[in-house]
Parts: C-alpha cells; structure tokens; sequence
C-alpha cells in the first residue's frame, strides 16, 4: 500500500486495471480519482480528481439507504 504502484497501462495493478476496464477503459489521469463501489462490487461511477467527497456524499447515502 505505500509503495509505487502503476495505474496505466500493461503494468498496471490489478485493481486499477479492473477499475478503468469497468468504466470504459480511459487511462486514470491523476491522483485523487475516486471510484464509488457498490455493496454488490459493482462500480456505480468514476469522479475525477476535483469532484470533492461532499459533491459525492449523496450518492453515497442514496447506495446506502
């Protein structure tokens, strides 16, 4: 978890390579990307990097409630 890890491309971690093919497939631009995940494992969107928490709170609440 504290070490490198790529996000792009043929090296990329496992994760981040399921993350991008789940929402299309383009590349992670930049640190802070969030992916909201549902209880089911699915991913229900992808925010970029100046999307704030508070901006995705409600989504969060509407998975959740």
């Amino acid at each position: 978890m504290f070490s490198k890890i790529e996000v792009n491309g043929d090296g990329a971690c496992e994760l981040y390579a399921w993350l991008r093919e789940q929402t299309g497939g383009a590349d992670i631009g930049w640190n802070f990307e969030k992916f909201l995940i549902g209880r089911d494992g699915t991913v229900v969107e992808r925010f970029g990097p100046m999307v704030t928490p508070e901006d995705i709170a409600p989504k969060v609440d509407a998975i959740l409630g």
